[in-house]
C-alpha cells in the first residue's frame, strides 16, 4: 500500500533487528515510516534506511548511570508519560505496536483514532499465571489486529488468549540479511580462528528453555567436532561448564555479549547451527541462521516444526532428546551431500517467504484490509447520522 503512513512502536527496544528490518522493507514498499522506541543498550542499533527513528521513551532512565534497581524505579515512572504521549499518533493512519512493556496497564494507553496492530512475538513463551493471562488479553482485545509468526503461534493466541481467529494473520518472521552484508565485520578471536575440524554452534542469549544442557550431553559420545556456545549469559552457566567439562568434548563457552559485528564471523565458521530448545514459537538465532544458509538442527517445538517441516530448511529431532540429537549432528558431520540440501533450504527459504520484501508486502495488505474497513465503518457512520434527523422527524410526525 504506497503512501501509509506507519508508525512501529517497541517501547523497550526489545527487537531492533526486527523493527529496524521491518521498517526498512515497508519503505522500500513505499510506506512512509516511523519507529518510536528507545536508545538500545546493549551496543548500536542497525543503520535506519529510508524510514525515521524517535527515541521517544525512557529518555531520563537510558542516560543515567544508576544500578539495576534504580534503573527500574525510573524507568518505570517514566513508562505511563511515554505511552500517554503516543496516545496521539498524529499523521499516522497505523499504528502497529511490535512490544508492550506492560500489558495490562498499555491496553489502556494505547493511540486513539487509527487502526491498531500487534505483533506478538513469542507467543508461545509468555509467562504462565492467571494475572499474566488476563494482562495479554486485555491488551490483544483493544487490537484491531494480530500478527503472529507461526501457525503454532497463531493456535496459541486463539486457544490460550482469547483472540478472534478471523483478527489474527500469520506473517513469518524475517531472515537477518544485514548481519550478512556488514562493511565493519569483524574476524573471529585468534584462538577460534585456529580452530580446524567441524564446528556445531549453539548462538543467543544463555537461558534455560534453549536446552544447551541437553546440547551438552550430545556431544558426550559425538566424534570429530566441536561445541561453541556463544552468547550473553542470563541464567548461571557453571552447571553447563561442569557439565562440558565431564562431557570428554571440546567444548568452548563465548560467554558475553556479541554485537552485531562479531556474528558474522561465528556463523560463516559454523558446519551446523544447532537450537535444541524446549519450547519455542521463533527465536532471531534461527533467523539469523537462515540468512547464513547454514544447516541446522531444531527441536521439534512450536514454530521450528513449520521451518523444519514446511520450508525443509532445517533437520528437526524431539526436545530434550540427547541421543536423537547426537544422531542428528553426527550424520550431518559425516555427510557434507546432507549439510548441502540444508543449506540451499535456509538458502531457498530466507530468499522467499522469509524475505522481508514479502513480509512487507503481506503486512502492507493486513493495513489496506484495516484502512478499507475503517473507512467503511466511517461512512456507515455518517450515512447512519445523516438519517437519524429525518427518522426522528417521521416519528414526531405520526404522533
Amino acid at each position: 500500500m504506497p503512501g501509509v503512513r506507519v508508525q512501529l512502536v517497541d517501547p523497550p527496544a526489545y527487537t531492533p533487528p526486527y523493527d529496524y528490518s521491518l521498517a526498512a522493507a515497508l519503505a522500500r514498499a513505499g510506506a512512509q515510516v516511523e519507529l518510536v522506541t528507545s536508545r538500545y543498550p546493549y551496543g548500536p542499533a542497525p543503520a535506519a534506511s529510508g524510514f525515521t527513528v524517535r527515541e521517544a521513551f525512557y529518555r531520563r532512565t537510558m542516560a543515567s548511570d544508576r544500578g539495576t534497581a534504580a534503573r527500574r524505579a525510573l524507568r518505570l515512572a517514566e513508562h505511563v508519560p511515554g505511552m500517554l504521549a503516543q496516545r496521539d499518533p498524529g499523521p499516522a493512519d497505523i499504528v502497529h505496536y511490535q512490544w508492550l512493556t506492560l500489558e495490562a496497564l498499555d491496553s489502556l494507553l494505547l493511540a486513539r483514532g487509527v487502526p491498531r496492530v500487534f505483533t506478538s512475538h513469542n507467543v508461545l513463551r509468555r509467562g504462565r499465571g492467571a494475572l499474566r493471562e488476563r494482562a495479554a488479553r486485555a491488551a490483544i482485545g483493544r487490537m484491531d489486529a494480530l500478527i503472529a509468526h507461526t501457525d503454532a503461534g497463531a493456535g496459541e493466541l486463539a486457544d490460550r488468549f482469547g483472540a478472534d481467529p478471523q483478527r489474527v494473520h500469520v506473517i513469518p518472521h524475517g531472515a537477518f540479511h544485514y548481519l550478512a552484508h556488514q562493511a565493519d565485520e569483524q574476524p573471529l578471536p585468534d584462538e577460534l580462528a585456529r580452530v580446524e575440524g567441524p564446528v556445531v554452534l549453539s548462538f543467543g542469549v544463555l537461558r534455560p528453555y534453549k536446552g544447551i544442557d541437553v546440547l551438552i550431553e550430545a556431544f558426550r559420545e559425538l566424534e570429530g567436532a566441536e561445541l561453541w556456545v556463544v552468547g550473553r549469559p542470563w541464567m548461571d552457566v557453571e552447571p553447563l561448564k561442569r557439565a562440558a567439562a565431564g562431557a570428554g568434548a571440546k567444548i568452548r563457552f563465548v560467554d558475553r555479549f556479541v554485537a552485531d559485528a562479531q556474528v558474522p564471523a561465528f556463523f560463516r565458521r559454523a558446519d551446523v547451527v544447532a537450537l535444541p530448545y524446549r519450547r519455542i514459537d521463533q527465536s532471531g538465532v534461527l533467523y539469523t541462521a537462515l540468512a547464513f544458509a547454514k544447516a541446522i538442527v531444531l527441536s521439534d517445538v512450536g514454530g521450528f516444526s513449520e521451518v523444519g517441516r514446511v520450508d525443509g530448511a532445517a533437520e528437526l529431532v524431539a526436545p530434550g532428546d540427547p541421543v536423537a540429537l547426537r544422531e542428528a549432528l553426527q550424520r550431518l558431520l559425516d555427510d557434507p551431500a546432507a549439510r548441502r540440501r540444508l543449506e540451499d533450504g535456509a538458502a531457498v527459504a530466507a530468499a522467499g517467504r522469509y524475505s522481508w520484501d514479502d513480509i512487507a508486502r503481506r503486512t502492507l495488505a493486513l493495513y489496506e484490509e484495516l484502512l478499507t474497513d475503517r473507512r467503511a465503518a466511517a461512512r456507515r457512520s455518517r450515512r447512519s447520522a445523516t438519517d437519524r434527523p429525518w427518522m426522528a422527524g417521521q416519528s414526531r410526525g405520526s404522533r
